[in-house]
Parts: C-alpha cells; structure tokens; sequence
C-alpha cells in the first residue's frame, strides 16, 4: 500500500524529520507558507527548497548547517510537492489542505494517508486538522515528546502519536442528522445514518446505534405506526437521556388496550401530526390530516357514547332533520358534517357545546381544505389560511376534545415530538 503523509511545516525542522522516518511514506506533501509580504521573510518552504544549508540546527545557532529536509531523509524530487499558504488565513489554509488532499486521493485512490499538524503556525496546525477530519480515511498524527515549558519538546525525545479524534470525527459526521431532527425530519436522520459507519469506539458504538434506532422510532411515528416506537423505546429505556424517555409514557398510551383511550391518544397525536407538517411548510397535508381529526373525533364521541359506528348507522336512531347517505349495500353512512349533526343531538357534552356554538367556523374552515389539491381543489393552502385553522384549533377544538378524552384519563395535551437530540 501507498503511503501518504502531509504535514505542515513551520519554522522548526525536527518534527518534520521525525514524522518522514516514523512513516516512512512514498509521497510527501509540504505545508508550506512562502515569502511574508509584509517583512521580505522567507516562509517555512525554504525547509523544503532552500538549497545548500538552509536550516539551522538550533534556532541559538548562528549560521544554517543543514540542508533542507527532503535531503536530510532521503526524499528524491519525485517523492514531495510543496503547497503554499499564508501563515494565518484560516479560510484560505483549509482550501489549500482540502486541495492537496483531494488531489492525493484522486492521484492515489488505494492509499493510506497520514495527515500531521504538528508544525507550522496554529492556523496552519488547525487548517490542516479541519480538512482531514472531513475525511473517514485519513489518519492524524503529531509529533510529541517530554516538555520542560510549553515552547516545544526536547530535541531527541520526539515520537509520532495518533491523535484521538474518533468522538470528533463522529459528532461531525452525525451533526446533518440531529439537524434533520429539529426538522422533525427523522426519516431523513435515519437514511443517513445508515450510510455512516460505526465507531470502533464501544461507548460511541452505543450512541450511534441508540440515535439511529431512535431515528428510525420517531420516523414510525411520524407515519402513524406507534408499535414501533414503543418497541423500540422500550429496549433503550434504561439509557434514554431524559427528555427522550418521557416519550414511553405516551407511546404506551397510544397502545393502550383500552380502545377508548387509546383512540383519544391517537386523535391528539394526528393534531401534533398536523402541526409537524406545517412547520415544514407542508399545509395541503397539514389540512389533510386536520379534516381526518375533525371527522375521527366525530366518529370516537359516536361510538363510546352513543354506541353509534358512522359507517353503518341503524336508522332508528337518525334524529329528524338529520340527513344520512345510503351505501351501496343500503347502510346508512355519515360523513364529517352529518357525525357532527349526530354528535349534536345524541351527546350532552363539551362536544355538544362545541357544535352549537362552532358549526358555521367548522364549516368555513373545512372551505379552506375543500379548495385544496389534496381535496376537491387545484389551490395550495396558503401558510395565512393555516394560521386562521391553527389558531381556531388552538382555542376551540382542542380544548372541547381535551375535554371529552377527560373520561379516559387523558387531560392534557402530550408533548410535540422531539426537535433535539444529545449523545448523552
């Protein structure tokens, strides 16, 4: 295998030396910053192109007795390439990094490439560290010995080190997913987890496979699918940061055995549903999803009070006034403006209340769902009609439906799904 390392050179020689005979590499790229503008200096790519004796062998000495590096280890002209950069131009040292690394990749595809920030200036040290963390396949290393002072290590005690950026490298690469998350984007989270390898790190094996199956859990959810969550949040319950785990006492809730609180825990969690959809600036599925809770809500206050299913109504119990459509099959069926008709006569309730006081909104607001393309319409619902929806939701609907799931056992509205995501 090719060996690779590029590293960046400052104004001593001895790391440098000392990482060439530690890897030994084939192909060597230099770092380098060239003549300063400013002073007429000559940069740290003299180390590498100086001829005769260029380098001092102390900074104390008075005068170069060494050549430059590549002639101190043995590296033919063919073997290096010299990168020039400024000293402390942050932006322009990665680009110059990022550069050389995509050309060793293009150059040698197979390669094993070490990237050493020991020398040069901390931008350059930094510049080179941020292009290579970019990459999964390349190694850091410094140079490092026993220190007497913070200015540098003692001459002779030199050795290469592998740098420990595994946490680093592996934050960076998830940090796109836990920003989906606070799109409620989990599926999206999940997809890309599943192109990201896991850490050979045991503890940070954990967190990747812990993120990425709550990904997949939240993306369940958000499709209506609430026995994989709670699955999935079982399992992990033990080492669920906090916020995380308050999610089981809902998900069990949405799995209730009893159908009557269950199905009150699902209409709750069709709205959330709903509101999930137009943060995303989707308001045609917002609506959508806000219909079918308007007519589901109709149907659970039918059937647990009145033992009423709006799909097959007995026509005994048609209140006079109250039109119903027959099916095919000769059943008598109610659609969302006729279960509301039913709910009104047949309840006593906060529902009741609701519907004498709200049917002209609820008519004119399901206006607005009628004109949309997802509904018998060509129109897109505009995020001004949504806010009008949301805020009648916000101050009637659900405060009546908060009402009625009272006598399950639920009085209050559950908690939006999660915007954020920590390791830990």
């Amino acid at each position: 295998m090719t060996n690779i390392l590029i590293c960046t050179v400052g104004g001593s020689h001895q790391p440098i030396v000392s990482a060439i005979y530690d890897q030994r590499p084939d192909y060597v790229i230099f770092i380098c910053t060239d003549k300063d503008s400013a002073t007429g200096r000559a940069g740290s790519s003299i180390q590498i192109t100086g001829t005769g004796n260029c380098i001092k062998d102390q900074f104390s000495d008075d005068k170069p007795t060494l050549p430059n590096i590549p002639a101190q280890t043995g590296l033919t002209a063919e073997q290096f390439e010299v990168c020039s950069t400024l000293s402390d131009d942050l932006d322009q040292i990665y680009l110059a990094c990022s550069h050389a690394i995509d050309s060793v990749f293009n150059r040698f595809p197979n390669a094993k490439i070490v990237a050493d920030y020991t020398g040069g200036t901390k931008s350059m040290s930094a510049g080179l560290v941020m292009a290579a963390l970019e990459r999964q396949d390349i190694e850091l290393q410094l140079i490092t010995g026993s220190r007497s002072d913070l200015i540098k290590v003692h001459d002779g005690s030199q050795y290469a080190a592998c740098a420990n950026i595994e946490q680093i490298r592996f934050e960076r690469l998830i940090a796109p997913y836990r920003q989906a998350w606070t799109r409620f984007a989990y599926s999206e989270a999940e997809a890309g987890l599943q192109l990201v390898k896991a850490p050979n790190n045991n503890q940070l094996r954990g967190d990747y496979a812990r993120f990425r199956e709550l990904s997949h859990a939240f993306a369940e959810w958000d499709n209506f699918n609430h026995q994989a969550p709670l699955v999935i949040l079982q399992r992990y319950a033990p080492s669920l940061p906090g916020k995380i785990k308050a999610y089981l006492a809902i998900a069990m809730r949405l799995n209730d055995n009893n159908i009557a609180k269950r199905e009150a825990a699902q209409l709750l969690d069709l709205f959330l549903n709903a509101q999930r959809r137009a943060a995303q600036g989707r308001f045609d599925d917002a609506i959508a999803r806000v219909y079918r809770l308007i007519e589901w809500t109709a149907q659970w206050l039918l059937k647990n009070q009145c033992g009423i299913e709006t799909a097959n109504v007995d026509k005994s119990v048609i209140p006079e006034g109250v039109t119903l459509t027959q099916n095919r099959d000769g059943q008598w069926q109610a659609g969302l403006f006729a279960a509301w008709q039913l709910v009104k006569f047949k309840t006593a309730g906060e529902a009741a209340s609701f519907i004498n006081r709200e049917e002209k909104n609820l008519f004119n607001h399901i206006k607005i769902r009628n004109k949309s393309i997802l509904a018998h319409g060509f129109e897109p619902v505009k995020a001004c009609d949504w806010q009008i929806i949301q805020s009648w939701l916000d101050q009637q609907f659900i405060p009546m439906l908060l009402a009625e799931a009272a006598s399950v056992g639920i009085k209050e509205l559950p908690a939006q799904l999660p915007k954020q995501y920590s390791l830990r």
